[in-house]
């Protein structure tokens, strides 16, 4: 498996004959792959990319809610696995799947350009907007950062967990388990569902996940080769705004599922982060944002964290840390 070449090129795109993009099974994952694979063959015409499907944990386990598995790496362990063991050359990923500390010998070669990165509302009887929701109606959501997001605004709404692929989340509303999903615009969108979106969450009410709506692309931090291929794939400006969302995730997180949401918005000379930390229950929220000059990734998502961590978030996440140890017992 793994890259093939062919003797006697010396230029990238002729050298290389094959490589091998290993991605999730679900229907948006291989979409999102398709992209990176045209997108390479477009930019390489002589290139033959071929997808291979791994199945990951967070695939097979889809009965239990997402943080009582613990594990953020849950959707890319499977791949990540076969990318240090040279079965793949690639690994395609939605970036707010991805830990903010990656395994020894891998880096992320590519972050493709962000489709929106905002959640959506689709309703079942076509309610216009959550706004617009009786008290107690059910609106289903697998991330906690959404529930304690929306319970903070409409504390008159139930949210219970939903889990599954996308197509399976959307089946789950139509059998009647909830009223409503939250989604994510980009993998709506990608899977051509635009027409069944209710509301698109303004950001004011509901901070995305760190790197939603952006592709990222991985690679062994040796392989200098499929390193030069998908530079050709990477986007600056959706790059810088991922970087600072992570450091400011890194500085935050612990080990288990925290509602932690954060957007950076950048233009050729500044960067505009916002950052928010919430409980559980949406009763008590934290959020802030900082602006800096865009070579400063990093240190404003840094910056902004202990902004927060000075306003008093470090309650919510001591609390969650102690919920995450007693489960672990």
């Amino acid at each position: 498996m793994g890259k093939k070449w062919l003797k006697g090129q010396t230029s990238l795109e002729m050298a290389i004959k094959s490589l091998v993009i290993g991605t999730r099974c679900s229907k948006l994952a291989l979409i999102q792959s398709s992209l990176v694979k045209e997108a390479l063959e477009r930019t390489f015409p002589d290139l033959v990319v071929e997808l291979k499907e791994i199945k990951t944990t967070g695939d097979v386990i889809t009965d239990i809610p997402l943080e009582k598995i613990g594990d953020k790496g849950i959707f890319i362990k499977e791949l990540e696995a076969a990318l240090l063991k040279e079965e793949i050359d690639l690994a395609v990923h939605s970036m707010k799947d991805m830990p903010t500390i990656l395994q020894p010998g891998l880096k992320i070669g590519a972050i493709m350009e962000r489709e929106e990165p905002w959640d959506v509302f689709i309703s079942a009887k076509k309610v216009a907007k959550l706004s617009d929701l009786a008290k107690g109606v059910c609106i289903g959501s697998s991330s906690l950062r959404r529930r304690a997001q929306l319970l903070h605004h409409y504390p008159n709404l139930e949210i219970s967990s939903i889990r599954g692929n996308l197509d399976t989340r959307l089946k789950k509303m139509q059998r009647g388990e909830c009223e409503g999903i939250i989604l994510a615009y980009a993998g709506v969108k990608r899977m051509g569902w635009t027409d069944l979106i209710s509301e698109i969450i303004p950001g004011e009410i509901c901070l995305p996940s760190v790197g939603q709506g952006a592709i990222g692309i991985e690679i062994r931090s040796d392989d200098r080769t499929a390193e030069a291929l998908v530079k050709a794939l990477h986007c600056a400006r959706t790059g810088v705004a991922v970087e600072a969302e992570r450091a400011f995730l890194r500085r935050l997180e612990g080990g288990c599922q925290v509602p932690i949401g954060a957007l950076a918005r950048c233009n050729k000379k500044s960067l505009q982060l916002t950052g928010m930390v919430a409980s559980l229950d949406g009763n008590l929220m934290f959020r802030d944002e900082k602006i800096g000059s865009i070579d400063e990734a990093e240190t404003i998502g840094i910056n902004l964290a202990e902004d927060l961590l000075q306003e008093g978030c470090g309650s919510i996440l001591d609390q969650i840390r102690q919920e995450c140890e007693l489960n672990d017992e």
